[in-house]
């Protein structure tokens, strides 16, 4: 990777040149801040070029600024640390100074264990190898096998290594939609809400069933099924004794019943 693909080294219109070669030596001789300060902001588009190259493997959630910022710090400890006499072009030492700051960055943001990760990764590399040799997808036995655990430590293992991954429910589903797009929370199930098709159901079966009854049969049907009350407690509703409630809803869950029948004939 060359400088000047980063735009490193490029001198605007109407600026006095930046003698870089020059600007080490003095600031390696006198530690002068405003030196250091120079030469932090001309290798400045280098630390957002590998921001951006490690952006494109990490989940959505991430921004670049923060990657950035932490690859400022690196390339802050880079320019102290540098040393003229090894021989070496600064680019080339200071790209793994940013690099190892912005990645020290990510395990600080990260809330899953290291050894976690490194079950994940033992499990996926086993999962592939298999896949290769076998030609389908491995069983769960031979995935212990080839750990080298037996089939209760490797399920332990998977259920350890199971959630890896924060995803942000905020997160658009997809990028440069503008304000009105989806997010993610958007797209979940509200389970609490009730569910227009169950409803709709249910309101043509209760038309179903009421249909051809009496008013007092109705009652007891919406008695006794929507409001839970017993049959002494229907009675008391509708002056009828227990007996006399017990005899019509019987009768009624026979007509229900021939009505049914009649209505699945109908469908076959």
């Amino acid at each position: 990777m060359k400088a000047s693909e980063v735009g490193i080294g490029r001198k605007k219109k109407g600026e006095k040149p930046f003698d870089v070669d020059q600007a080490w030596k003095d600031f390696k001789r006198t530690g002068d801040e405003g030196l250091r300060d120079k030469l932090i902001e001309r290798y400045l588009p280098l630390v957002r070029y590998i921001a951006e190259r490690l952006l494109a493997k990490l989940p959505q959630n991430i921004e670049l600024d923060d990657l950035t910022s932490a690859g400022i710090f690196g390339l802050m400890d880079a320019v102290r640390g540098f040393d003229l006499k090894r021989g070496v072009k600064f680019e080339t030492y200071c790209t793994t100074r940013i690099r190892g700051s912005i990645l020290d960055e990510l395990r600080s943001l990260d809330w899953v264990p290291r050894i976690v990760r490194n079950k994940a990764s033992r499990i996926d590399a086993a999962w592939k190898d298999l896949e290769i040799e076998l030609g389908r997808v491995p069983t769960d036995m031979e995935m212990a096998d080839r750990l080298g655990m037996s089939l209760c430590e490797y399920e332990e293992m998977v259920r350890e290594a199971s959630a890896i991954t924060i995803v942000s429910l905020t997160d658009k589903v997809k990028e440069d939609q503008g304000a009105k797009s989806l997010r993610k929370i958007d797209l979940l199930p509200d389970r609490k809400s009730p569910s227009p098709g169950e409803d709709l159901q249910r309101q043509e079966v209760t038309e179903f069933i009421v249909k051809g009854l009496s008013r007092k049969e109705r009652l007891i049907i919406l008695l006794y099924y929507y409001e839970d009350l017993t049959m002494r407690e229907i009675g008391a509703t509708l002056n009828l004794s227990e007996s006399r409630v017990c005899q019509l809803h019987s009768r009624i869950i026979i007509r229900l019943r021939n009505q049914l029948r009649r209505f699945q004939a109908e469908l076959q």
